[in-house]
């Protein structure tokens, strides 16, 4: 049974965006340490921009689902 309660596709798809939205907001504190450094600000700034999809992929799968 115990099983069954981890293996929840909503609540999968609930964690991952929920680690995206951490990422992003990480990366956010990063790009303020590496000021100066664009090329490093443009890669935070593109973590940032594919965590940000994701988050908006898993709610929409998630919305479709519950």
């Amino acid at each position: 049974m115990t099983k069954d309660l981890l293996k929840n596709k909503e609540f999968d798809l609930v964690s991952v965006i929920y680690n995206a939205s951490q990422a992003a907001e990480t990366c956010s504190q990063y790009i303020k340490d590496a000021e100066g450094d664009q090329e490093v600000e443009r890669f935070f700034n593109d973590v940032i921009d594919s965590n940000s999809n994701l988050v908006q992929k898993g709610k929409d799968l998630l919305k479709d689902r519950i």
